[in-house]
């Protein structure tokens, strides 16, 4: 099958785009090229052509809390937010502790999705997430996992890191560590700060973070073994990732669209749709995030696509749970950075797809001859509001819900194959 996509735009240049069985054929200026015969041509004046995404972390709840998400719903989402892959979380039940969860995980992203996206589970480091007892990665990994991570459970002693660091890096797993000091500011709510100050909540410092940051970072440099940093949320992390980078330390960072955009004051009156983990920290720490993405200190952007139901939402700030759904939601809310010039074209194509695939191994378009045909096309000026009726995740858990959006995924194909 050939495709040729006609007169969109891809970094503010008009351009064509020519695939051939699956794969990237040539791009060039537009009107450039001439459409061999039997051809599907579709145009797409007017709309912003991007490589699809990879989300190197998401939780979708399969198996065990299939009423917050499945992996069907999950990778539905994936597909209408522009995600051509997904690294899914091990806080499973039962936990993805085993070959056994993995492949079904993978059973079940096939049946439900068979052309896409792609699921790549990442094999829980301790068996049950308890910090304790080694997994057996290599069964994990011959099953399909491709990075591995205590996920949500910070681990407290730093040999069992070590360990983790040493057994994933013989498998060519590299470990993405929750960094969060168990002990610091426990029970946390929130951020410590001005806010929780004023709604007298117990808060977390931002060094709770970034002490388990520079443990990571020594051992890294110790070893000589990568390691990744989730969801960084403080400016105290960003200076902590800026002084390893320097030394030459081989450590890799992200974050997610919600600590570019709110900070901590969007929790007041208690809002548990603004309850997260990390939480939402300062304003000064957001425009420190914003800096550190921009300059690539920060390396990639991720969802942390964290669904719960409704009425789990709807407990007390001391009872909600932390998390966001963000599948749906990340590229609109992303481009709206581009819209406001925080960011470019080119840096989401670094930070949700070239970088991504880099760190982790996983297949990417750089619309060059034989990348693999994975992209989408969005609209720039079109707008929407996040509802139940509009997300196509179970769950609507979003402190966005409700606001206008600029920007959306109107079409999207993996392999050269359309989704929608």
């Amino acid at each position: 099958m050939t495709l040729c996509i006609t007169n969109a735009r891809h970094l503010g240049a008009p351009v064509d785009l020519l695939v051939h069985e699956g794969r990237v054929a040539t791009m060039t200026p537009a009107g450039h090229q001439t459409a061999p015969d039997g051809c599907e041509i579709f145009d797409a004046t007017g709309l912003v052509l991007m490589p699809s995404a990879i989300d190197a972390h998401v939780h979708l709840r399969e198996p065990g809390q299939e009423y917050k998400e499945d992996i069907a719903s999950g990778l539905t989402a994936a597909a209408h937010g522009g995600f051509g892959a997904v690294m899914c979380m091990a806080n499973t039940k039962p936990v993805n502790d085993s070959a056994g969860i993995t492949r079904f995980m993978l059973d079940r992203a096939r049946h439900s999705h068979p052309h896409g996206p792609r699921l790549h589970p990442v094999a829980a480091a301790t068996m049950g997430l308890l910090g304790e007892e080694l997994t057996p990665l290599a069964e994990m990994k011959e099953a399909g996992c491709v990075a591995v991570s205590n996920d949500g459970r910070p681990l407290i002693s730093a040999e069992i890191v070590r360990r983790i660091m040493e057994y994933g890096a013989d498998l060519g797993l590299k470990f993405i560590d929750h960094c969060e000091d168990p002990h610091l500011a426990k029970g946390w709510r929130m951020h410590e700060g001005l806010t929780s100050g004023m709604l007298g909540v117990k808060g977390q410092p931002a060094a709770g973070e970034a002490i388990q940051v520079m443990r990571d970072i020594m051992l890294s440099e110790y070893l000589d073994i990568p390691v990744h940093i989730a969801h960084v949320s403080s400016a105290l992390t960003v200076d902590c990732l800026a002084w390893a980078k320097a030394r030459g330390v081989q450590v890799t960072a992200e974050t997610c669209p919600h600590y570019l955009l709110l900070d901590e004051t969007a929790l007041e009156g208690y809002n548990t749709q603004a309850k997260v983990s990390p939480p939402l920290r300062t304003a000064t720490d957001r425009e420190a995030l914003q800096r550190a993405v921009k300059e690539g200190l920060i390396d990639i952007l991720v969802t942390d696509h964290a669904p719960h139901a409704a009425h789990e939402k709807e407990e007390t700030l001391d009872d909600a749970p932390n998390g966001f759904t963000g599948l749906d939601l990340a590229l609109s809310l992303t481009w709206g950075l581009v819209r406001d010039r925080v960011l470019n074209e080119a840096d989401l194509h670094r930070l949700w797809s070239r970088r991504p695939g880099e760190i982790f191994g996983l297949p990417h378009n750089a619309f060059n001859p034989g990348d693999p045909a994975d992209f989408f096309l969005l609209d720039p000026d079109a707008t929407w509001v996040p509802t139940a009726d509009t997300l196509h995740s179970k769950s609507h858990n979003t402190p966005f819900l409700g606001q206008t959006l600029h920007g959306r995924v109107i079409h999207h194909w993996l392999g050269g194959r359309q989704l929608f």
